[in-house]
């Protein structure tokens, strides 16, 4: 509804603070952008989830995850080893850090956090009142 009126635009931003596995699912997830495939890899990761750092997300597992996918392994796992998306990602968790974000999801929206899976309702409420002050 207001993203298709073009009235908010929608970001994600990796907050990768719980560990190595939470930053290499992170940067996996970004060589997945690569070939056009980030919110199918993000969706297999979050189905394939087991605890954190308890090895699910190691990256010999993030390489086979890209090959059950079907994604051209040679060039993702190209893309993982190389750290191509490391600083990247390590930005993104910083500038969560300096908006005080501390657990996820958060939805920041005009400076504003919504934190939580949250009903639409919430959200509704949040961006009609920054709709109205504009």
């Amino acid at each position: 509804m207001y993203v298709n009126e073009g009235k908010v635009r929608v970001g994600f931003f990796h907050v990768a603070f719980l560990g190595d596995e939470s930053q290499w699912a992170a940067e996996a997830a970004e060589c997945a952008a690569d070939q056009d495939k980030f919110w199918e890899f993000h969706d297999y990761l979050f189905e394939h989830q087991n605890g954190e750092n308890q090895g699910a997300f190691s990256i010999d597992n993030l390489k086979a995850f890209a090959a059950d996918m079907k994604l051209d392994t040679e060039a993702f796992n190209e893309c993982l080893d190389s750290g191509k998306y490391t600083q990247a990602v390590q930005q993104m968790t910083m500038f969560a850090n300096q908006l005080g974000v501390n657990s996820t999801p958060i939805f920041v929206i005009n400076g504003g956090a919504v934190q939580g899976a949250q009903a639409f309702e919430v959200f509704q409420q949040v961006i009609d009142q920054l709709l109205e002050e504009q």
